[in-house]
């Protein structure tokens, strides 16, 4: 009876042993995945275009784990909804990096979204990747701009309806939503126009709350201001769902591209999918992708998309690009870093060179911005663009303009000695304007 006791004995602590080993190593398989933080809206005013980017996340995390992961370990999504509301950008973000702690956090699309989130980054020192063109006038060490700056969209869009190929326009709308990006791209345009000799009484500039709805006033004061016998366009920085009320309300009043044409900054493929593109046709947008490239990565990318979404139907467009690209830069800049340390993964960014969709590699550059192809795209009915027109090449992103005087002498530079987002030339220091 001893020996069976004593035998029993030491079964049970071999279970208990085991038992004990399992639960440690089950926490340790958890604590092994590397957490990527995904903060887009999926509810309010901007859920019409931020809810395709946490899919396309999603997408771009699994195949990534398909391929192994990165640096032998699975990543894990992490998705929030911040409801277009923007102080809780900041407090999503905070518990992204504090509660969940991410490695990275790829998110937002309006740039007072952007704005609320930014103390956050530098406080805890973490990276955010944000895929949306925006206004410049920034660069901050804890974020990387995948989107268009405005020399990589805005300048160039106007650069073709001036041009003879693209109407040869005169006078100008400069129609925005009511926050930081249609101010601030607006206020870059106006100081453009009128330094290639546009008066100011050929400039027309309005702004709209978010989900604004009722266009009928607004319109009908665009369609005056056409026909002062001049060649007229809209320039649009509106934002999210008053898109479709906006192009509903051209197309009650007969407003034609041919007439008076818009070429959009914020208007893609997912937005047109909710209109009636067919009094739409010929209008425009400017981005530095379409879903209509003709490269076989793009292709492979939108057959992957489809798949994963189990939708044939389901579009493609310019900022999931920009995710792509983000993304994969991350991942790049991990494996040569060596480990998933912010700061060591901020360093590595720089030089970073990723294949986009477009044909071509784009490359982080070292103010944090990136190198992309322009396009100018008009509207087909069938709700896809057609390439009008395109830069020969790749264009890095300027994030100071040269058109506003307290810009005009500033660059950024995150590599050491510089470190600074805001280094004046003239003076030779750092800091001063916008975010260092």
């Amino acid at each position: 009876m001893r020996g069976m006791t004593a035998s029993f004995t030491k079964s049970l602590a071999a279970v208990a042993i085991a038992a004990g080993l399992a639960w440690p190593s089950l926490a340790q398989a958890q604590e092994d995945t590397i957490k990527i933080g995904i903060l887009h809206s999926l509810s309010g005013t901007m859920a019409i275009s931020e809810t395709t980017l946490k899919d396309a996340m999603l997408m771009l995390i699994d195949e990534q784990n398909k391929k192994g992961g990165v640096l032998g370990r699975k990543l894990e999504a992490v998705v929030v909804d911040p409801a277009s509301n923007w102080p809780l950008f900041a407090e999503k973000a905070r518990d992204l990096i504090s509660k969940d702690k991410v490695a990275a956090v790829f998110g937002c699309w309006t740039s007072v979204s952007r704005k609320s989130v930014l103390p956050v980054f530098e406080e805890l020192d973490n990276i955010l990747f944000y895929p949306v063109q925006y206004e410049g006038e920034e660069s901050q060490r804890n974020v990387f701009y995948t989107g268009a700056a405005p020399n990589q969209q805005a300048i160039p869009a106007v650069d073709y309806l001036m041009s003879e190929e693209g109407g040869s326009v005169k006078r100008w709308v400069l129609a925005g939503t009511d926050y930081v990006y249609p101010q601030t791209t607006n206020k870059i345009l106006e100081a453009y126009l009128k330094s290639k000799g546009v008066a100011a009484e050929d400039i027309m500039i309005n702004y709209t709350p978010f989900g604004h709805s009722d266009w009928q006033t607004i319109v009908t004061d665009i369609k005056n201001f056409g026909s002062a016998g001049k060649k007229t366009a809209v320039v649009s920085t509106i934002n999210g769902d008053a898109n479709v009320p906006f192009y509903k309300e051209l197309a009650n009043q007969g407003i034609k591209a041919e007439d008076i044409p818009v070429i959009a900054f914020s208007v893609g493929e997912e937005e047109l999918a909710g209109l009636d593109t067919a009094p739409l046709v010929g209008h425009l947008a400017a981005w530095n992708y379409f879903q209509s490239v003709d490269t076989d990565a793009n292709a492979e990318f939108i057959e992957k998309w489809r798949a994963f979404t189990k939708n044939d139907k389901r579009v493609t467009n310019d900022p999931m690009e920009a995710h792509y690209i983000g993304f994969n830069m991350w991942v790049k800049a991990v494996e040569k870093a060596g480990t998933t340390e912010p700061d060591k993964v901020i360093d590595a960014m720089i030089g970073v060179s990723v294949p986009n969709l477009s044909g071509g590699y784009s490359a982080m550059m070292p103010n944090h911005h990136i190198t992309k192809p322009v396009l100018i795209g008009e509207i087909q009915e069938d709700g896809q663009f057609e390439t009008v027109w395109q830069t020969p090449g790749l264009v890095p992103g300027d994030e100071w303009s040269d058109y506003l005087p307290d810009s005009k002498e500033l660059i950024a530079d995150w590599r050491a000695p510089m470190s600074c987002g805001n280094f004046n030339v003239a003076t030779g220091k750092c800091g001063g304007k916008g975010v260092n």
